[in-house]
């Protein structure tokens, strides 16, 4: 039997599910009218994973061919460990990076709105910076043939070694980093790429105001069994400003919501 922590964990992820098929449909006036956080989902008792119709669960109305135009937007392109990009990965860049930064350049139009967001967050007086962006799939392989000896050089065996590193770096063409929409940002309050980043207040003005630029928090808590990445809150992703409210809306990562787009591209019906 499963535990009520279980159940509820499921119910809200059914919730999440539904919000975001419903949202689709009616997203693009939501997202140029609401500034959208990570919105909380409130705690479900266990029993509304077997009668979700008392808490208002809806049949998604987004069509197929909708759910198939976002699927085919480039901006939300998966890259990860179970889907990755290849070395010619066609990459038009732009510099956007701080003076300190490791990768300074992102592909042309999340470059552009980096910038933008920066803009905007030095109005507010935070100071927003890029540390790290696109990487080709040829450095990543040096990051993680780099880490993978580092554990080798600790004992670990050769395929040991390699499961520990991909936990840290990603092996080449699985880090979205290769793809030149992933931005790790930072701030001279906490320069380094660490959980402090959280307490930041470039960090909260990223979280109330991300979304607007296209930029998503790419590994949040809570979704890291899913994306197999543990918390990043120095992480964003850019996948425009319309998906980015898309996807806050719905609370879900891209992982599920690519999953659940595609389920309706495929004609099923979608509901909590």
């Amino acid at each position: 039997m499963r535990s009520s922590h279980h159940r509820n964990h499921h119910a809200r992820r059914l919730l999440c599910l539904t919000a975001l098929a419903c949202f689709v449909a009616g997203g693009a006036a939501y997202a140029c009218t609401h500034k959208a956080a990570v919105p909380q989902l409130p705690e479900l008792p266990a029993e509304s994973l077997e009668q979700p119709a008392e808490y208002g669960v809806q049949q998604s109305t987004l069509t197929a061919a909708q759910a198939q135009a976002i699927l085919g937007d480039p901006r939300m392109i998966l890259v990860s460990r179970t889907h990755p990009i290849t070395e010619d990965y066609p990459v038009e860049t732009k510099e956007c990076g701080s003076a300190t930064a490791i990768n300074k350049t992102l592909q042309t139009e999340a470059a552009d709105a980096f910038l933008s967001m920066q803009a905007a967050a030095a109005k507010d007086g935070v100071d927003v910076r890029m540390q790290s962006g696109y990487r080709s799939v040829s450095y990543q392989k040096k990051l993680y043939d780099n880490k993978t000896q580092y554990y080798r050089n600790k004992g670990l065996s050769e395929a040991a070694a390699r499961e520990k590193a991909a936990v840290i770096v990603n092996p080449p063409g699985c880090s979205e980093h290769n793809c030149g929409l992933a931005a790790d940002l930072n701030s001279p309050e906490h320069t380094t790429l660490d959980t402090g980043f959280a307490d930041t207040a470039a960090f909260r003005w990223l979280c109330e105001n991300a979304e607007q630029y296209g930029f998503i928090l790419r590994y949040p808590k809570e979704a890291e069994s899913v994306t197999g990445i543990t918390y990043e809150p120095w992480h964003w992703r850019y996948v425009g400003p319309e998906n980015a409210a898309l996807l806050n809306q719905s609370g879900l990562c891209l992982e599920d919501a690519i999953t659940v787009l595609q389920r309706i591209a495929a004609g099923e019906t979608v509901t909590g």
